[in-house]
Order: C-alpha cells, then structure tokens, then sequence
C-alpha cells in the first residue's frame, strides 16, 4: 500500500513522476476495471517508463464501473449532476481523510489559511441534489474557517448581498463561490463594488441559462462585482483535487495533480507542451479510484505546467464543473 502522506509531500517533478508511476503499478495491480482497461490496449508496467506512457481511463467509465482500487469499506459516493435523461458519474471514496487532506492542503497552497476568510457558497443547483462533491468539499471548507458569517446560500440572495457589502466595507477577505447561472443571477438583481472580495466560478449553467464563452461570463461578472478578475475552480466528481486560476482562465495544479493533453485523432499519443488536445488528469488523490482519467475536455497546457480549458468534444455531455465552451 503507498503511504499517502507521500502523495502531499511532494515538492519537484522527479518525485510526481516516480510517485506516479508507483501509483500506476499499484492500480494496475489492484483496480479490475483499470487492469482490464490496460489489458485491451497491451500496456503493461513493463511497457511503462514515464507517464507519457500510462493509460488515461476514459472517463465514461465512472457512469457504468465501479472503479476501486481498495477494497476497504465505501464511506460515501460523490455522484455528478448530469443531465436530464443522462446516467451519471459515480465515485467511491474508501477514504474521506484523502479527500479532506486533499482540497485542504490545495487551497492551502494557492491562497493561504482557510481561517483567514469568510466562506460564502453560492451553489444552488448543487445543494438541491444529494452526492455532490463540491458540497462536501465547501461545508467543510466553511467549518474550517471558523468565521461565523460563512455559510450557504440557496434563494436568500437579498441576504447575501447585505452580507457581501457589509463584510466588504470592513476589509474582510471573502470567498464568494458560485456556480455560473447563480453570479448571474445576482449580478443582474445588484450591483457591487467590491475591494476585499474573491469571486469564483465553479462553471455551469445547469440548463438554466444559455452558455457563454468565458471571456464573455468573466466581463459581466467583473462588471456586476466591481472586481478586476474573476477566479475559477476545475474539479470534478471523478476527482479529489481541485485545480485553480486566479484570473483569465489559466488554472494551476496542485503538487500532486498534472495536466496533460492527448492528440484528438489518437487517444494515446500525448501532446507537446502549447498543442491543445483532449485533457488528461493525474490526480494522486485518486489512490483509492483511478489516478489517470482522459477527460471529454479540451485544453492547452502551456510549458510552465498551467492549463488552460477550451472546450469540450463534440457530442459528449455536458456537465456542471466548470466547463466554458469556446
């Protein structure tokens, strides 16, 4: 079994390379689905030197397999939104702790104590089904503020917006996260000018308004907030770890996730840094699931290792985490 203290103490490229492909041996070993998957393609651990040359389980797979690695006990299932007529994804979690450690220690490392803001959650498509993720992940991330005002907000939003200005005007830090259609929804009943306050999407209108492109969602935000830059969280319910931008829609991984892209004509040739393709995700979090899963996203990684989503492959479903087709 690996040490999955090992999995957040990572700090260079050459341990999340050995890292992941220890994982990939243990998976392989492990995880049924996972191992007939590689089987059909004829890759084994003998054929497999970097991660360039891990399979990317389809994420499809999540909707019709139970994909475990562990056999410990299922604590929860985080299942996604879908869409109506749609199956969705199912997620076994074996172990909250990873969970926990996981989007903890990321927000830890792109924007420092989580006691150090007020948390307020815009979510209602979310908080309205059961099995969400991202729920999971912002009442926790709320307890752990220790801040009495964060909290949930579902059709209150006269409330909320006493709550954004007043918190604003006395200089605290807030964090306003909400899916797509509801920012709109807000801005378009008030208008703010705010100075202290984050604001991220988590993407999604959830049939509830057309899509629009990023660039277009991000300009009616700023111009409804008031704020120079809108931030964004990519994550999904296949995942444990978050990925976040802090503006222009350029995300950056946490120590133990990276991005690649797959060439769209050949599903296991890995594209060169700047080539926008298919998204592949490793996330080490995914110890007790699948670590390697090619997403129905498209994207650019850039040679510094960020990322950058720009669409979706035509036909495939269109879901709630933060996806703003181009």
């Amino acid at each position: 079994m690996i040490d999955q203290n090992s999995i957040f103490n990572i700090k260079t490229q050459t341990q999340f390379n050995n890292l992941a492909l220890e994982v990939f041996n243990y998976q392989f070993k492990n995880n049924k689905v996972y191992r007939s998957f590689c089987d059909l393609l004829y890759k084994h651990p003998s054929d497999v030197k970097t991660i360039e040359d891990i399979p990317f389980l389809p994420i499809q797979f999540f909707k019709t397999k139970n994909i475990l690695s562990s056999k410990a006990s299922i604590q929860t299932t985080f299942t996604s939104s879908g869409t109506t007529g749609s199956s969705t994804s199912k997620h076994h979690i074996t172990d909250l702790d990873i969970y926990k450690q996981s989007f903890t220690k990321g927000f830890k490392q792109f924007y420092g104590n989580i006691d150090d803001y007020v948390i307020l959650a815009l979510l209602p498509s979310y908080l309205e089904r059961k099995g969400s993720s991202l729920i999971y992940m912002v009442d926790d991330l709320i307890k752990q503020s220790k801040q009495p005002e964060s909290g949930f907000y579902l059709n209150n939003i006269s409330e909320l917006k006493d709550k954004l200005i007043k918190l604003d005007h006395e200089g605290k830090k807030v964090l306003l996260i909400g899916v797509s259609f509801a920012l709109l929804d807000l801005v378009e009943t008030y208008t703010f000018n705010l100075k202290s306050t984050i604001i991220m999407e988590t993407g999604g209108m959830k049939g509830r308004r057309k899509e629009l492109i990023r660039n277009e969602l991000h300009k009616q935000l700023k111009q409804g907030f008031g704020v120079e830059t809108i931030h964004s969280e990519y994550g999904m319910t296949e995942l444990l770890s978050q990925a976040y931008s802090n503006g222009n829609g350029v995300f950056k991984c946490p120590n133990w996730m990276r991005i690649l892209t797959r060439d769209t004509e050949d599903a296991l040739t890995i594209n060169p840094s700047e080539k926008a393709g298919g998204i592949n995700v490793i996330d080490l979090a995914n110890i007790n699931s699948c670590s390697f899963i090619a997403t129905q996203d498209l994207g650019r990684v850039n040679k510094n290792g960020e990322f950058e989503v720009i669409g979706r492959f035509d036909n495939s479903d269109i879901r709630g985490c933060n996806l703003m087709v181009l």
